[in-house]
């Protein structure tokens, strides 16, 4: 449809379990979380549009919060409350789930697959300010990885969302080992390099704790997550934990810059995507900006 006239720009904020989607990024027959927003924002909407995400995640991984930006035609955002005396992000919220709902029923049929009624929740939707952008505005992006280590075996009501490792881990010893790979630095022992991009990342924040449930949580934060960089980092880690290689591995590993088999990678539905973080609005702008200069192709 005709997309000329006048744009404004969205943010939206949303949740999904990642278990019945090839990853975030759309593919062409594959069920992806960004084909079902942007299937939804269509049917809403009226436009075809296209969302850019703060972090692309991998297939099977999570996201409890996750941030989009996505600019539409001025008429077609004035338009969404369809005369009612509502805000129109709350209008927005209302109709984008039910779209989603559709959406992940039928196109999901269409496919020969199981309905995902459910798997993706708009939590927020509004005008974005001034200078936003969904990925290069981030200041930080943090995720947790679960993994069970009872030795009953794991929670069979947590099996889609933390890892079940046959040994009790040492969780102090994981602590330390992934303290070390804090402040900014190459990881490329710890990523699946892409073309033209950097490894060069700013760890901002590294835990390893046991929950009051029993679960260990590994917690990490960063400006920016390279590709399987938390999934490689959790899979050292654990080698640690289970006592197979000293806490120092993992700065050993770090430092030398060299993929390595030994760095186990960890599967991928223990992981959750859990928040994103910008600047103040005023900042937006000239974070994005520096941003772009770092990672242009990441």
């Amino acid at each position: 449809m005709n997309m000329s006239g006048e744009l404004v720009r969205l943010r939206i904020d949303l949740a999904y379990d990642g278990a019945p989607f090839s990853g975030w990024a759309a593919q062409p027959s594959l069920p992806t979380v960004q084909g079902a927003v942007e299937a939804a924002l269509e049917l809403v909407l009226r436009h075809p549009l296209r969302t850019v995400v703060a972090g692309r995640t991998d297939t099977g991984v999570h996201a409890r919060r996750q941030t989009v930006h996505v600019d539409v035609p001025v008429d077609a955002w004035e338009t969404v409350t369809r005369g009612a005396e509502v805000a129109p992000g709350a209008a927005l919220v209302r109709r984008l789930n039910g779209a989603l709902n559709r959406v992940l029923g039928k196109d999901r049929s269409v496919l020969g697959l199981q309905p995902a009624l459910g798997a993706v929740v708009i939590h927020d939707a509004a005008l974005a300010p001034a200078g936003f952008d969904a990925r290069f505005s981030a200041l930080s992006r943090s995720y947790a990885y679960r993994i069970s280590d009872a030795a009953s075996g794991h929670d069979p009501l947590t099996r889609g969302f933390a890892w079940w490792v046959n040994e009790e881990l040492d969780v102090p010893a994981m602590n330390a080992a992934v303290t070390d790979l804090l402040g900014l630095n190459d990881f490329l022992s710890f990523c699946k390099p892409r073309e033209g991009a950097t490894t060069i990342r700013e760890l901002q924040s590294a835990l390893v704790e046991r929950d009051a449930s029993g679960l260990v949580t590994v917690r990490l934060q960063a400006d920016a997550f390279c590709h399987h960089m938390v999934r490689s980092v959790v899979g050292a880690a654990t080698r640690v934990g289970q006592g197979r290689y000293e806490q120092d591995w993992l700065g050993e590993r770090l430092e030398a810059r060299v993929r390595d088999a030994r760095v186990l990678l960890a599967p991928p539905h223990g992981l959750v995507l859990e928040s994103v973080e910008y600047p103040a609005d005023h900042e937006l702008a000239a974070r994005a900006e520096q941003t772009r200069a770092k990672r242009p192709e990441d």
